[in-house]
Order: C-alpha cells, then structure tokens, then sequence
C-alpha cells in the first residue's frame, strides 16, 4: 500500500500522543530554548510581526516563548475565521475555542503582512513541507499573505518521510525545531539569498 498524506498523518499522530508524558516538560524547555536562540538572529529588527500557535495539549507549548519574545516584538496569533484564520495581537485573557485551541480576542485589524511564523507540525515530507491536521488552515492563511514569512515548524517528536506525498500548495519551512534535532531546508536559503 503507497503511502499517503492521510496515512502518515495518522502514523505521525501516534507517535505524538503516545509520546512519554514524564518528559514532555523537557522536550518544552529544550524547543524553547532552540526557539529563543534562533531569534538571537533577528536582534536587530525592533518591529518584527511575529505569528505564533497557541498550543494544544499534545503539541509543544509556545507558552513560555510568547511570554519572552512578546517584550520585543509583536506577537500575533490565530483566529479562526471559516476555513481559516486571521491574526490577532495577541493579548490576555485566552479563551478556549474551536478545536480546543485558545484565541485572543477579535480585532478590527486585517494584518497580510508578518515576518516570521511559528507553526505547529504533525509530520513533514522529503520537500520539508508540512503534515497538518488535515484541515488546511495554515495554506490558506499563507496563500492569502502579500510576502512568505520566515517559517518555522515546530514538532514535539521529530516525524518524517523522506517520501513526496504533500500537495503543492503544502506550506514548507525555512527550519524545523524540535527536542532533538533541528533541520534547516537549504532549498529555501537558495531562494532567499
């Protein structure tokens, strides 16, 4: 049987949810850390718009990233808008919405530009783009923005296939982070330079 999206999507679940909960502090600290030393590269920019997930149980928590970068930069999160979403400041308090995941709350503003997104991962293919939920939020969120953010994915148990199963309009990123590992996609730091 081939493999496909779906398949490995559930394969890749899996893996996240029967992860070992003892150790999921560890894994946190360790993402946050990788994640505020990557920002170490962006010091110089003051007005950086950055987009973050606010995450569910099983995914690695931002929580702490948010609170730190949040004295420097503008942080913006998901709002779930339809099939998709729009980026809100991110401000407190959070309520819990649909799918369980915690907004801010709605704002007038209709923000199409951010230099850098934090995205959540289920897995990643041999192009390094991304296994979703399966619910397509994030490409279309991305289709929409006038300019392709830096993009970082984040995964808290490290899932890929060096198969090509995503579709075209599958987000990729610039660099994925996780407990363990961090892999940079040298195709897009071609296309950057």
């Amino acid at each position: 049987m081939p493999l496909t999206k779906a398949i490995f999507r559930r394969s890749c679940l899996e893996k996240i949810k029967n992860a070992p909960l003892h150790n999921r502090f560890s894994k946190n600290a360790k993402i946050d850390a990788k994640l505020l030393k990557e920002f170490k590269k962006f010091k110089k920019f003051k007005n950086l718009k950055i987009l973050f997930y606010t995450s569910l149980p099983f995914e690695a928590n931002t929580a702490k990233s948010i609170q730190k970068l949040r004295k420097k930069y503008h942080i913006f999160v998901p709002f779930m808008q339809g099939e998709s979403f729009k980026m809100v400041p991110f401000r407190l308090p959070l309520k819990k919405k649909k799918f369980g995941i915690y907004e801010a709350g709605k704002s007038l503003r209709d923000i199409k530009i951010v230099d850098i997104a934090i995205v959540p991962v289920v897995g990643v293919d041999g192009n390094l783009q991304r296994i979703g939920f399966g619910k397509g939020m994030y490409d279309r969120f991305f289709a929409k923005l006038k300019k392709r953010p830096y993009t970082i994915f984040i995964q808290s148990e490290f899932c890929h296939t060096k198969k090509l199963i995503c579709d075209e309009y599958d987000i990729t990123c610039d660099l994925i982070i996780t407990p363990n590992i961090n892999v940079q996609n040298k195709n897009m730091a071609i296309k950057r330079k």
